[in-house]
């Protein structure tokens, strides 16, 4: 009798957690539809809609070998870009506590914008559910446990509009025709490996520095202050990001692997390794 009554008590609750996560997901799923409307909303027209390799002459040597490297003359200018990620998230604040995590992402290069729908893994069957995006101008970071419980949540402000639009820039890599001068990047020489570029949309204004490595492809690039969480508090901090792997994809040469990292004093804390599983683009017409 009391075995028969735990595992009623077991499957009833079993039944409860899969309508929560149902539930979760459904709820979660609708909000990603909303943000990814807006994005579309915000879309601009945009002009050229094909490379010419004529507007890289001016540029900075090792930008100008860089899009000699990842880009033909004649290529479409992309206009959006999906695509899916799979790797790990580290939680960790002190120690290293690496997740698994696997996220979609849609990016539309004019008006720049972007959200990244993330499921992070904190055990088993129990995600946290991350939306961060830029999209008309508001940075958005919003996490919740099983899309439902509120972790964190924060948009509408000046750093958070910095935060997510250095994000788009540096992901650039991913769909390089937006790194492009007549897309709207201005580039200034450091050295003969590195150049910075500079992004603004709106009232936001955000630069990057790049480094390139001897074939010509960008391998890393820093931001002296990009803001993090801190106990509820945005606090500016370096900011680190490299890249690897690269293949031609649709006729440009992307990476496929990167890690991003934030610069504290003794040293790099990475808390995002990923990978590209798929990657598909829409070109200007």
């Amino acid at each position: 009798m009391w075995l028969k009554l735990v595992l009623f008590i077991v499957v009833a609750l079993l039944v409860v957690l899969s309508g929560i996560v149902t539930y979760g997901a459904s709820r979660w799923k609708t909000g990603t539809n909303e943000l990814r409307a807006k994005l579309e909303e915000a879309r601009l027209p945009i002009s050229p809609v094909t490379y010419d390799a004529r507007e890289i002459v001016n540029l900075p040597p090792p930008v100008r070998r860089y899009f000699q490297a990842v880009l033909k003359d004649g290529q479409p200018i992309v206009s959006k870009a999906r695509f899916a990620h799979e790797k790990q998230f580290n939680m960790g604040e002190t120690q290293a506590k690496w997740s698994r995590f696997t996220s979609s992402q849609v990016a539309i290069t004019r008006r720049p914008g972007f959200d990244w729908d993330g499921r992070i893994a904190i055990v088993p069957g129990l995600n946290v559910f991350v939306h961060d995006a830029y999209v008309a101008g508001e940075g958005i970071l919003h996490a919740a446990l099983l899309g439902l419980v509120t972790l964190a949540d924060i948009r509408g402000t000046p750093e958070a509009a910095q935060g997510e639009l250095m994000r788009f820039l540096a992901e650039a890599a991913w769909y390089p025709t937006a790194l492009l001068p007549s897309q709207g990047i201005r580039w200034e020489a450091i050295d003969n490996l590195s150049a910075r570029a500079e992004l603004t949309d709106g009232t936001t204004t955000v630069s990057l520095d790049f480094r390139f490595d001897v074939a010509g492809m960008i391998s890393s690039m820093r931001a002296s202050g990009r803001h993090r969480t801190v106990n509820g508090v945005l606090v500016a901090t370096p900011w680190h990001g490299r890249f690897w792997g690269y293949e031609i994809r649709d006729g440009m040469r992307i990476p496929l692997e990167g890690e991003v990292a934030w610069e504290f004093p003794e040293g790099l804390w990475p808390y995002w390794r990923g990978r590209i599983k798929e990657i598909t683009y829409e070109f200007a017409r």
